[in-house]
């Protein structure tokens, strides 16, 4: 359930918008959308929690028309949903610099193919920069820093430099690797002389530098532009509704967020030869009237592409909500990172396909990321902010041996067969335990189904497309990523 009430406005959105298809309906969707061939080969790749096998290949099973098993899935790619742009982690600072001084040259290399390569790399295809420091950063920083008193607004001490070292180096690997990558970015706080009170932890963006802030966003996306790195998207503000104490941060509500956007950085990015999408909120679940007061802004609407969410506090069933008002606009979910608080296994990843994997894209997720795609065996490094968090792949800082976390195998489950550009397609959402969610490949018509099995028992379904079916059995708390080949 959600941490706060919703509004009477939301609360009729969840009585209709939960019972949508495509959604969390539990009703199997009608046959059709083209069929498996007759006897097609079943390839499917799994993952136990008592981590004996991980996104393990198995021996093919096959279609046949036999009939459905009493607990069936059935999938239907005549119901099409949104187009993916893919699955990821962000490049954060930390992240970076671990990879460019922890690893040497053949590690380097090895992890990157892994990471953005496809099969046998999990083929990351989005990713997420941040504009100056996070928290997962090795000082504080914006890209405009000039000393305490003063101002440019002119803008004309901005500047990279701090990405080049690290940042970039490891971006441009990653588009090397897989030129399909999208790379968006948010800032975690404008430049001190831009806010309230002139520093880069806490505060708000003064009303007065909407303007010079707006410019500084359209000066990092041309820069990297030039640096061959094209934007996919921007948000205005990491979790704009949290102050921190011991790293940037920055408050800016959703009126202001709505003026920042209406007008001063829609109408700018409107003028760019090359789009760039404006992206609301990168906060989390548990304030959905946030980004639906800025969508219900009529200046800042037209420049807004979609909605960014965190996983930290609410339920992820409130994306849903908020698309169902705003069909037109598109869904991302930009953040969320594991930890030492939830270490184990048979716990965690369950949690994780059930909420961001599956619920995401359920809830009309176009692209899924987690938080830092590296971090060392300290958890870092870092200056304020978590110290306790998990990388989606640990480095050691000391022989540069690569730890793959259930992080990473819940994305993998997704990322190596969801390829950019497929479809979200209809399945049986639960059954007995059971979750899913199918996606139709562009390129080659194949059907990706990933299904969970959270129950504490083993699970004997069939699955069912087009008068053909299969039967699997599914161990207790596992992940099943099953693809096959369909008529076209």
């Amino acid at each position: 359930m959600m941490k706060i009430g919703l509004n009477s406005t939301l609360a009729a959105l969840m009585v209709t918008g939960l019972s949508v298809a495509g959604c969390t309906s539990l009703q199997a969707p009608s046959m059709g959308g083209g069929a498996p061939v007759r006897g097609a080969a079943v390839h499917s790749w799994v993952t136990l929690t008592d981590q004996s096998k991980l996104l393990f290949q198995e021996a093919d099973t096959f279609f046949d028309p036999k009939a459905s098993l009493p607990l069936n899935i059935e999938v239907d790619a005549s119901k099409r949903y949104q187009e993916m742009v893919g699955f990821g982690a962000n490049i954060t600072d930390a992240s970076a610099w671990l990879i460019q001084h922890r690893l040497n040259d053949q590690q380097r290399k090895a992890l990157m193919a892994d990471l953005f390569g496809k099969s046998p790399g999990v083929g990351f295809s989005f990713t997420r920069l941040t504009i100056g420091a996070s928290d997962f950063s090795r000082s504080h920083y914006t890209l405009d820093d000039v000393p305490a008193g003063q101002t440019d607004d002119p803008l004309a001490q901005f500047s990279i430099a701090p990405m080049r070292a690290d940042v970039l180096p490891v971006v441009k690997s990653a588009l090397a690797i897989n030129p399909q990558l999208r790379v968006m970015a948010s800032p975690w706080s404008a430049p001190a002389w831009m806010k309230t009170n002139d520093s880069l932890l806490q505060g708000a963006l003064r009303p007065d530098a909407y303007g010079a802030f707006a410019r500084y966003l359209g000066k990092f996306a041309d820069a990297m532009e030039a640096e061959g790195v094209p934007l996919y998207a921007v948000t205005t503000q990491n979790e704009p509704h949290f102050e921190p104490k011991d790293y940037p941060g920055m408050r800016v509500d959703s009126a202001a967020r709505a003026r920042l956007i209406g007008e001063h950085l829609g109408p700018l990015f409107a003028r760019r030869a090359k789009p760039v999408r404006i992206l609301d909120w990168d906060h989390n679940w548990d304030e959905p009237q946030a980004p639906l007061a800025v969508l219900a802004d009529d200046k800042a609407r037209p420049f807004v592409a979609g909605v960014a969410w965190h996983c930290y506090s609410g339920d992820v069933a409130v994306q849903s909500l908020v698309h169902d008002a705003y069909p037109d606009k598109e869904t991302y979910f930009t953040e969320c990172s594991g930890g030492e608080w939830k270490p184990h296994w048979r716990e965690t990843l369950p949690w994780y396909m059930r909420n961001l994997i599956l619920g995401t894209t359920r809830g009309w997720a176009k692209g899924v990321l987690m938080w830092n795609i590296a971090l060392d065996e300290n958890h870092g490094p870092h200056l304020g902010g978590c110290g306790n968090c998990r990388g989606v792949v640990t480095i050691n800082s000391r022989t540069g041996e690569v730890t793959r976390n259930f992080d990473y195998y819940a994305l993998a489950h997704a990322s190596r067969f969801v390829r950019p550009g497929a479809h979200r397609i209809a399945s049986t959402a639960g059954v007995d335990g059971l979750e899913s969610v199918a996606f139709q490949n562009a390129d080659d018509h194949s059907v990706v189904l990933i299904v969970l099995n959270a129950a504490d028992t083993s699970r004997r379904f069939s699955v069912s497309q087009g008068g053909q079916t299969f039967a699997y059995t599914m161990a207790d708390a596992s992940v099943a990523t099953f693809v096959w080949n369909v008529k076209h």
